[in-house]
């Protein structure tokens, strides 16, 4: 029993006798708004424990000899696919030039429309007596084997279409000044299908993997070659004194998709207003891995500004007294050290309670302290007027 009645003392909730009890009108809309409020607020901390929150942190990318994968997706109104290149550099020397593989190219004419869609060259080659390695035609009983013209590395080498050819002389670092002069390209009809093409644009996308070091990557017409250490584009065979270069992003990623990531040049566009140049895209890249509330892992890579984007233009046309820049849209990155991690996790069932237990206990506690301020104010201010009845 003397336990009992010491358990009784220590009863921070003492009851008090209904007969004592006052029920007010005050306090019933009190109570009833109390419990509205009560009831959101418990509404709003269950959404947040049902669904996934993102945690971000900041840590030095310790990361190397990784692959960075770009996607991309552009369109150029002006410049037609037979003419359009890919190139890949970056500072460590390594350079990939008018990469094909993973690129598609499609042939749009002025009101967009898709004419043709190919993975990239001018055409097959149409073997009627064509002219042989050794410089006579090709006869009945002959395999077929072009001639490189000059730029074989050996002589079993053949060159067997106009592709070939300026493949063959690129990889020398020459130029074709004149592709009628080159049988391939004559019968195959290279410049009539560049003329054919004039007034067409291109859509090119696909992916590049690269190096996970700074460089750049351009779109520009005419096949490139290294040329002294130089990188040249062969723009002879074309015959034009300047090329539009305006274009449309519609789409350019770094590494694969995550939720919530904004690409802010996703629907760029640039219209040229003089008659040629170089416009170059300027991107900090930032190494981003994100965790979905499962535990699967993506590696991505996004830019700086706009939550992870750091995108900076500059159009170069030429000026007076100096050559004009090569024509073409270059896109220069650079990798952060730092690495951003995005991690989906589930508040916590005791932070969920916790939350829950202060919602119930602060509005309840706000709702008395109300509730008594204007009971009392009630009884003070009914004091003064019956005073005022006998005075």
């Amino acid at each position: 029993m003397d336990i009992f009645n010491k358990l009784r003392n220590l009863d921070a909730y003492p009851k008090i006798n209904e007969d004592f009890n006052s029920r007010t009108l005050s306090g019933g809309v009190i109570t009833l708004a109390s419990s509205i409020v009560m009831l959101l607020l418990f509404i709003s901390e269950l959404s947040l424990y049902l669904h996934a929150v993102t945690e971000t942190e900041l840590v030095v990318d310790t990361s190397r000899a990784e692959t960075l994968r770009i996607n991309f997706d552009v369109t150029f109104p002006a410049l037609a696919c037979s003419i359009l290149s890919v190139d890949v550099m970056d500072v460590s020397g390594e350079q990939h030039l008018d990469v094909k593989h993973d690129i598609i190219k499609k042939r749009i004419d002025a009101n967009g429309n898709v004419i043709e869609a190919k993975q990239d060259g001018i055409g097959a080659p149409k073997i009627e007596k064509p002219l042989q390695s050794h410089g006579g035609r090709l006869e009945h009983n002959e395999t077929y084997c072009g001639s490189c013209y000059g730029a074989e590395e050996s002589d079993d080498d053949c060159c067997n279409s106009c592709e070939e050819v300026r493949e063959a002389y690129r990889k020398k670092g020459w130029g074709v000044s004149n592709p009628d002069l080159i049988d391939q390209c004559k019968r195959e009809g290279f410049l009539q299908r560049i003329k054919e093409e004039e007034g067409e644009g291109c859509n090119l996308y696909g992916f590049l993997e690269v190096n996970k070091v700074a460089g750049n990557f351009h779109f520009a017409p005419g096949k490139s070659f290294q040329q002294s250490n130089v990188h040249v584009h062969d723009l002879l065979p074309f015959q034009k004194d300047s090329f539009n270069i305006s274009h449309k992003i519609n789409r350019l990623s770094f590494g694969e998709y995550f939720p919530g990531v904004v690409n802010p040049l996703d629907g760029v566009q640039w219209m040229q207003q003089i008659p040629s140049g170089m416009y170059q895209y300027f991107i900090k890249v930032v190494p981003t891995v994100y965790t979905d509330i499962n535990g699967h892992t993506i590696q991505s890579n996004q830019h700086v500004y706009f939550l992870q984007f750091s995108v900076t233009e500059h159009f170069r046309g030429g000026e007076f007294g100096r050559p004009s820049s090569l024509p073409g849209v270059f896109f220069f990155y650079d990798l952060s050290p730092i690495k951003v991690t995005f991690r989906e996790e589930h508040v916590s069932l005791l932070h969920f309670l916790t939350s829950v237990c202060a919602i119930v206990g602060g509005v309840f506690t706000v709702s008395g302290i109300v509730d008594s301020f204007i009971y009392h104010g009630q009884r003070a201010i009914k004091k003064k007027m019956e005073l005022g009845k006998f005075s």
